[in-house]
């Protein structure tokens, strides 16, 4: 129902699964609040005997429930049960009224604005709509303008984003926590918010140099460009960043596409879980009536001796109404059924492709062929999890263990030997050559400590705001000096990003986990594959000890049994900053 709510081309069908959700939400709260299931949860768990003849996983996730329980209150006397009951419905409420806010365009009369830069902005009457920060654009102007404008602080946004933080603080304190912060990391890889603190700490005071020679290189082009002006403001930095990225390597994503055709992608990753996992996708023909659009494809992912492991359906090209998002659905879960059998997975992959031209196969850019990589990476993690549960199957882990897998997968498609195994030219069937593989990967570390930073900088903030209660200052005056201090480029007056920070809502305290999911992505590359990407020995260690536990063990635990030691803060934030050393001998030898 979470994937058709979104997904499916008729509003009809749209319409019902969000009812679906609204009344298996309201189920779940109902058995949340079950204090009859709940006792009967603790006497089992307060039960030496019992809780020591479970095994491992069973026993994690009768701890997951319990801390479900606990978050809806459920430990507490009927008058603060209902308190927390009701704390939930609100925070409910106001997330979903933040993110439509965080959304909404602003208007402006046009008359404020130089007429040569209306264009860029749509018009209704006198106004004009000012719907997103128009990062790419060339002119300062107009993307000075929108910042201004896009982030001018909304009263009713900025009351509803106090008040959710509140709320949330005192859900938080009511079921026992100092804050939301040391509830939201409950259970996952950092477990506390101290130890989230010293990894931005530690990682932003090695960035810090390497961030202060990005903004240089910008500043520099900056006067280049636009002599009269050449302070570099916030405005500036996505857009410059590519630019010198474009400058300095040539990389027009026209050039690379010809070899990244879909089916030249999909091989590849057949041929490299072949050999690394001992997988292979196969296509099937759906029944009728069984996918929701024409185009969508079903794969059968079937092992060399285990035989058929799970399906994926590919919902891959564009069509009208469906979200501009690459994304991974889990549709069913794998568990143990009471019969012994093992219950399959199955999952939707979502991508945006364009539609392939007449004669011409669906050509991907090598961004679009990284977030093909990705999004199997979460493909990957749901098959070949071999849970006894449905609530830990697959992806259904920590938030700042989840990106593990995906992120693993962009290492596999940047190296030039996992290339060279598929990116032919669809026309001419030359191989990508090897230059272009070395340009387009030296490119991206091109400005990547100010991008890192800029992580951070979010991170951070979002630590703060899901911290100690009473805020010691307005968001946006701790907005002003978290950026200040964490990112580098100033606070402009009369703008408040924080009420366009969507992510607050779904990844509240736990922002940073795309940083230390990367970090020990990183990690695992570097031990593992990237002596030899195509290491079966080290395939087999991967899915025994990260993909087969879904949520079923401690994340941590995963992690050991892959990298075989626990890594420190310091190991993480050097093996994400290393990353970002430009590594010119192998870029000078190839060309």
């Amino acid at each position: 129902a979470d994937f058709v709510k979104i997904a499916h081309p008729d509003f009809a069908f749209r319409e019902a699964a969000e009812e679906a959700c609204r009344n298996i939400g309201t189920m779940v709260e109902k058995l949340n609040t079950d204090v009859e299931l709940c006792q009967s949860l603790r006497r089992l768990l307060t039960d030496e005997v019992v809780i020591n003849s479970l095994d491992p996983e069973t026993r994690r996730v009768a701890e997951l429930f319990m801390f479900d329980f606990e978050i809806s209150g459920i430990h507490l006397d009927e008058e603060k049960r209902k308190k927390a009951v009701n704390l939930n419905v609100k925070i409910l409420d106001l997330c979903n009224e933040f993110l439509t806010g965080a959304h909404l365009p602003n208007k402006i009369d046009k008359r404020v604005l130089p007429e040569h830069i209306w264009c860029n902005f749509s018009a209704e009457g006198n106004y004009l709509q000012i719907a997103g920060l128009h990062a790419d654009c060339p002119d300062d102007l107009v993307r000075e303008a929108a910042y201004k404008i896009f982030l001018h602080p909304n009263t009713e946004q900025l009351s509803r984003l106090e008040e959710l933080l509140a709320s949330r603080n005192s859900l938080a304190q009511l079921v026992g926590y100092d804050t939301f912060a040391h509830r939201a990391l409950q259970g996952t890889m950092a477990k506390n918010p101290e130890t989230v603190r010293e990894f931005l700490e530690k990682l932003s005071d090695q960035l810090s140099k390497r961030t202060q020679k990005d903004f240089e290189i910008m500043t520099k082009m900056k006067m280049k460009l636009n002599p009269q002006n050449s302070k570099l403001m916030p405005w500036d930095h996505p857009y410059y960043s590519g630019l010198l990225r474009a400058e300095r390597y040539n990389i027009d994503p026209g050039l690379y596409c010809p070899f990244f055709s879909l089916g030249a992608c999909m091989e590849g990753l057949n041929s490299l879980f072949s050999q690394l996992l001992g997988i292979n996708l196969y296509a099937e023909q759906t029944q009728k009536g069984e996918v929701w659009s024409e185009d969508v494809r079903k794969l059968a992912v079937v092992h060399e001796m285990e035989g058929l492991l799970g399906y994926i359906y590919c919902d891959f090209f564009q069509r009208p109404d469906k979200p501009h998002q690459d994304c991974h659905f889990t549709v069913r879960g794998g568990r143990l059924k009471e019969n012994g059998e093992y219950q399959l997975p199955v999952v939707v992959l979502m991508l945006s492709l364009p539609h392939s031209a007449r004669g011409a196969p669906t050509l991907l850019s090598p961004g679009m062929m990284e977030n093909l990589f990705h999004e199997m990476g979460h493909a990957m993690h749901s098959m070949l999890g071999r849970t006894r549960y449905q609530h830990v199957t697959g992806t259904r882990c920590a938030t700042d263990f989840a990106e593990v897998p995906s992120i693993l997968m962009e290492y596999f498609a940047n190296d030039y030997r996992v290339v060279n195994q598929f990116a032919r030219h669809y026309k001419t069937g030359q191989p990508l050559p090897k230059t272009m593989v070395s340009r387009l990967c030296e490119s991206k570390k091109v400005c990547a400590a100010a991008d890192m930073q800029l992580q951070v900088f979010y991170a951070a903030l979002d630590q703060i705001y899901h911290g100690k209660h009473p805020l010691k200052k307005s968001t946006t005056e701790i907005l002003k000096e978290t950026q200040e201090k964490v990112y580098g480029l100033p606070y402009v007056p009369n703008t408040a990003w924080q009420l366009r920070f969507s992510h607050l809502v779904g990844y509240g305290a736990k922002y940073y986990s795309y940083l230390m999911s990367r970090a020990v992505a990183s990690m695992v590359w570097k031990q593992c594959f990237a002596q030899d990407p195509f290491d079966r020995a080290m395939g087999e260690r991967y899915r025994r000890e990260m993909l087969a536990h879904g949520g079923g063990k401690e994340p941590i635990l995963m992690v050991q049994g892959m990298l075989q030691k626990s890594p420190s803060v310091e190991d993480l934030v050097d093996a994400l900053v290393s990353d970002l050393d430009q590594d010119f001998e192998t870029f000078i030898m190839d060309s």
